[in-house]
């Protein structure tokens, strides 16, 4: 059967890759790159087979490039093979110390076609494995010589090719099962608030974007249809998927949608309504494993001291959303515990796996395990150079491959082989094409199969993991992942299988060579965010997850492992992340009277105080009155109250009166823990009450004034009576004998 199946694919997987776009310059001359010497440049759509049984032919074929100022003639090509390869770790070492592939060399072929500069031609090239004697099964470095001559003349070699030759004529006893892990990532295009700060990302998923031809890749992988089975991909991979890329994409399918500073909004509704679409086939084909919700940098955060942001975005039990669950009406409360996966599994229609991390940058601190296994992660994915003794898993310094180990406080890990995993996330960007990076990778895998020692009954396994932003040549890397297939002894496998594989004594995590840290002006920003976001937690009515759902959403976004290679772009998205936060404080708050001026009219009148809350959810507030110097009144408090979102509630504070007149007060919300909602209101009160002391003294006042009238009338009644005294005595003057005395009247009083 697999030979049947190598010889229906070998056409489709390794020679049909046209297309590939021209590599740019700047790769070493042994990828195909030129230089003064070397000015033609070659390009490999075509290596068949990827792996050649003795006799058999090798056939190359490609363009050549004059990428010089000269126009060459006499062109010639020939493959020359160095010393066979028996193990990977010599395969390896010609990185650094390359096989000069001179031991055997085929003969030349003419090139009929002259090369302008500047131009490019076809060439093909077939040789034999005889006419290169490769004697013994293994793993040949080769070199493709292109020889022409200038305008002098005189021949030379004008451009080169190092790749593999692999000759197999048996598999070996044991299988070596290898597992991809494949990325669907792409750094937001949301700022804090949850909008679109530009329309890139119809682009990318339109036709030729890289999320476009990222998906490809896996679509285009070919199928094979056993008797009686449907059609099933002859490899699957496991596509890691951030929640964050799917939900922004739902929202652009679901259109219209707005984009910053244009007034026409985004055009990538259909775009992204059609890559969900192709999603959605391609999830039902290949498993599905949840990044945390936008990438958020696990490491870096908890390190950091901000786990539980991390913790907040995990899939499994991460709550971080920007549209969090909502229950039917009469339903019970949804619990907001995966949204991660949720997401996932409304837009694809497919179960997510949500137990398995994977590292960004291939390694994690140990303290950081912790919170993935309290998130419900068990397995994490780290790169064999993160490891005391990495090279043992891959097969480098030992006989087997096992992509399983331990690693602390209980925690599986998976070796990503980096290697590999470096090769197929570089595939697209070697100056002599996709194909030759298959075709080093067929080589790794048929070393790492086939040499000998370990147990010859146990199987060997690997793990390959592109980096997050893989760029890929959508046919070549198809035929990459498809080759896995063909190389004898070598077939695919889950990453449930390397789960329960082989395990290799790796020795454990190693400190990273260059931490990760967050930088500090980030850091801060993120940090005053989040403890806003936790004030407020306290103040929220109901579930704290899914209330404040979008704002830890935005603050995993704005602390992706995606800003780890763009500074300003985390600076930017901390920055806006503090004021977006912010911003939640002031939409909670009390009203001013319109002229400022508040008016009791008695010693016990309440002051009447009106607040808005503008949030989407219920919060509980205190009130705090004060008056400036603390004199003329006092205030009771009334409490926790509850404000309803979107609404304005009147509350009424019990105050007592200490005197008359016109007094500063300044009123403020705070929540539950004291944090500061919203600005502090300044009022002018004025009272015309009586207070105590004044009353006190009216009371006295009026008792001294009504004495005073008393003593007056008292005065006037004697007066009277006096004037009365005085009319008697004058009528008896009148009536005295002549000569008698007259008595004098009184002296006035001065009252």
């Amino acid at each position: 059967m697999r030979v049947l199946l190598a010889a229906l694919l070998a056409l489709p997987l390794l020679a049909g890759l046209a297309g590939l776009a021209p590599s740019p310059a700047g790769a070493a001359p042994g990828d195909g790159e030129t230089d003064a010497d070397r000015p033609v440049r070659i390009e490999i759509d075509r290596m068949d087979p990827a792996t050649v049984a003795p006799g058999g032919p090798i056939t190359l074929s490609g363009t050549l490039t004059n990428t010089g100022d000269e126009d060459l003639t006499g062109l010639s090509i020939r493959l020359q093979r160095g010393e066979v390869l028996r193990t990977r770790a010599e395969l390896v070492a010609t990185d650094t110390d390359p096989d000069p592939a001179a031991t055997v060399a085929a003969a030349f072929k003419p090139i009929a076609d002259p090369l302008p500069a500047g131009e490019s031609i076809p060439f093909d090239y077939t040789t034999t494995t005889t006419d290169l004697q490769l004697g013994e099964d293994g793993v040949y470095p080769v070199l493709l010589n292109l020889n022409g001559a200038g305008e002098d003349g005189e021949q030379r070699r004008v451009g080169e090719v190092s790749t593999f030759v692999v000759q197999a004529s048996a598999p070996p006893i044991r299988t070596t099962g290898v597992a991809w892990l494949w990325p669907l990532v792409e750094p937001t295009h949301r700022d804090a608030a949850g909008r679109f700060v530009d329309d890139e990302l119809a682009d990318l998923v339109a036709s030729g974007g890289r999320l476009d031809r990222a998906l490809a890749a896996v679509e285009r992988i070919p199928e094979t249809a056993p008797p009686g089975a449907a059609p099933q991909p002859v490899a699957r991979v496991t596509l890691a998927i951030d929640p964050a890329l799917v939900e922004a994409l739902t929202v652009m399918a679901d259109g219209p949608y707005a984009i910053a500073g244009s007034s026409d909004g985004g055009d990538g509704t259909e775009a992204a309504a059609a890559f969900l679409e192709r999603l959605r086939a391609v999830a039902a084909d290949h498993p599905v494993v949840a990044l945390p919700y936008g990438d958020v940098d696990v490491d870096a955060l908890t390190t950091a001291g901000l786990a539980a942001v991390a913790a907040r975005s995990l899939p499994a039990t991460g709550t971080a959303a920007a549209f969090p669950a909502v229950p039917e009406e009469g339903a019970p409360p949804v619990d907001q515990r995966g949204a991660g996966v949720r997401i996932l599994r409304d837009a694809l229609g497919v179960p997510v796996r949500s137990d398995l991390m994977w590292a960004a940058g291939g390694t994690v601190h140990g303290q950081t395990l912790g919170v993935l296994r309290d998130g419900g992660v068990s397995t994490v994915v780290v790169g064999s150079t993160s490891l005391t003794d990495g090279a043992a898993a891959v097969g480098l310094e030992s006989d087997a491959a096992a992509a399983r180990t331990p690693l602390a406080d209980g925690t599986t890990g998976l070796v990503a082989d980096s290697g590999l995993s470096g090769l197929a996330g570089s595939a697209g960007s070697v100056a002599a094409g996709t194909r030759i990076a298959g075709q080093r990778y067929v080589a790794e895998l048929t070393l790492l199969a086939g040499q000998p020692g370990g147990d010859p009954l146990a199987p060997r396994t690997v793990l390959v993991a592109p980096a997050r932003g893989v760029d890929a040549d959508a046919d070549g890397m198809a035929a990459m992942i498809a080759s896995t297939a063909l190389v004898p002894g070598v077939r695919t496998a889950s990453l449930d299988e390397l789960l329960t594989g082989p395990v290799a004594d790796t020795g454990g995590l190693t400190p990273p060579s260059d931490p990760v840290a967050i930088d500090p002006a980030v850091l801060a920003d993120v940090q005053a965010a989040v403890g806003v976001r936790d004030d407020l937690a306290g103040a929220v009515v109901g579930d704290p997850a899914a209330a404040l759902a979008p704002y830890d959403a935005a603050t995993a976004r704005a602390t992706s492992v995606a800003w780890r290679a763009d500074p300003d772009r985390a600076r930017a998205a901390a920055a806006d992340l503090r004021r977006t936060l912010d911003g939640l404080l002031d939409e909670v708050t009390l009203l001013s009277p319109a002229d400022g001026t508040y008016s009791l009219a008695s010693s016990d009148a309440p002051l009447v105080l009106t607040v808005r809350n503008d949030l989407e959810f219920a919060v509980q507030v205190r009130l705090q009155v004060r008056a400036r110097g603390g004199v003329g009144l006092s205030v009771e408090d009334i409490g926790v109250q509850l404000l309803a979102p979107g609404e304005r509630t009147t509350l009424q504070v019990p105050a007592e009166v200490g005197q008359s007149g016109r007094f500063t007060v300044t009123a403020r919300l705070v929540t539950p823990d004291g944090g500061e909602l919203g600005s502090p209101v300044e009022l002018q009160v004025t009272s015309t009450a009586y207070g105590a002391i004044s009353l006190a003294i009216t009371i006295g006042a009026a008792a001294l004034l009504g004495l005073l009238f008393l003593r007056r009338l008292v005065l006037f009644l004697l007066r009277r009576r006096a004037a009365a005294a005085r009319g008697e005595a004058e009528d008896d003057q009148l009536l005295a004998p002549e000569g008698a005395a007259v008595p004098l009247p009184p002296t006035r009083s001065p009252v």
